[in-house]
């Protein structure tokens, strides 16, 4: 693995000879075991939605894919390992009803599947839908009768429209800036409207979907972001190091917020509250704030430096 934000915390708390913090070798101990942290984001949706595109687009492509299933004869899901991020890639649903029920029965049981500590294994469920076709049949099918009644808490699924350059055939999609042009614009989120709707009609959950697109790289850092933020707190700072680092995936978005701004400032929050108890658990009543002059600035320059490729921080 190479070298991560906690390890340049790790460093800075080795070199420092102010002896600010007494019981230094607790709070290191302590790093290295929310170093071991995971998290797992499971991608389901229909055959040619683009799960294997979108993982590309937003994590670093340098992975190892290791099968998963209860019976490996018959592994369909496939697993990719980046840093402290587990992706579960799917097979796609549609294609016939015997390998959608072989496909379904191998999901339900990853669902099911719980960590060392008890806890479900799988942080979250991304959820895509082909947005170039009207039928998403199989999407909603998937959701209602596979994904709900297995993932535990409904906040942890994520809508994800993709190929939204292809929702009304490819017209008003702008090929030199790629990004969709006002009528396709409202047209989409007359989509977003409807694939709400329909979810909440057939499972009862109230979602917020996302359209992007993988292949133009549109919207990308809004995906992102909602992803981040369907995570625990304490582990949204996990996904810093093992994201895209080209610059160019994550500059076209829409307006309606700054993305960029706040998955620097969610993965801050987030590293910031796990030193926190690091130090909780080193001294009884201890805060990150007694750590601040040794800590704080290595904070800000670790996020700088893991996260440089989307722009600088916002204070």
């Amino acid at each position: 693995m190479k070298n991560s934000m906690l390890d340049s915390v790790i460093k800075e708390l080795n070199a420092d000879k102010s002896k600010i913090i007494s019981d230094k070798d607790i709070v290191l101990e302590n790093i290295e075991q929310i170093k071991q942290q995971k998290v797992n984001i499971m991608f389901v949706g229909a055959t040619g939605v683009g799960k294997s595109s979108t993982i590309n687009a937003i994590f670093n492509t340098e992975i190892a894919k290791v099968g998963y299933s209860v019976n490996p004869e018959t592994a369909s899901i496939q697993k990719y390992e980046i840093d402290n991020m587990i992706l579960w890639d799917t097979p796609g649903f549609g294609d016939s009803p015997e390998k959608d029920q072989r496909y379904a029965y191998e999901i339900v049981n990853a669902l099911k599947a719980k960590d060392d500590k008890g806890q479900l294994l799988i942080d979250e469920v991304v959820v895509l839908i082909d947005g170039s076709t009207r039928d998403m049949k199989t999407s909603y099918e998937v959701m209602e009768k596979i994904i709900v009644p297995f993932i535990g808490e409904p906040k942890r699924i994520i809508l994800a429209i993709n190929q939204c350059d292809m929702a009304l055939k490819g017209r008003y999609w702008n090929y030199e800036r790629n990004q969709p042009e006002q009528q396709l614009l409202a047209f989409l989120d007359e989509k977003v409207l409807s694939v709400k709707k329909r979810v909440l009609e057939s499972t009862g959950v109230l979602t917020q979907p996302i359209y992007y697109s993988a292949l133009y790289k549109y919207n990308i850092s809004k995906l992102l972001l909602t992803m981040i933020r369907g995570i625990s707190e304490n582990k949204r700072f996990l996904f810093a190091d093992s994201l895209n680092k080209n610059p160019e995936i994550w500059e076209k978005n829409d307006k309606l917020d700054k993305y960029n701004v706040g998955i620097q400032k969610e993965i801050k929050g987030s590293l910031t509250k796990a030193l926190d108890g690091a130090a909780k658990g080193a001294v009884a009543g201890a805060t990150v704030g007694g750590l601040i002059p040794v800590i704080g600035p290595v904070v800000g320059a670790t996020i700088g430096a893991a996260l440089g490729f989307l722009g600088g921080l916002e204070n």
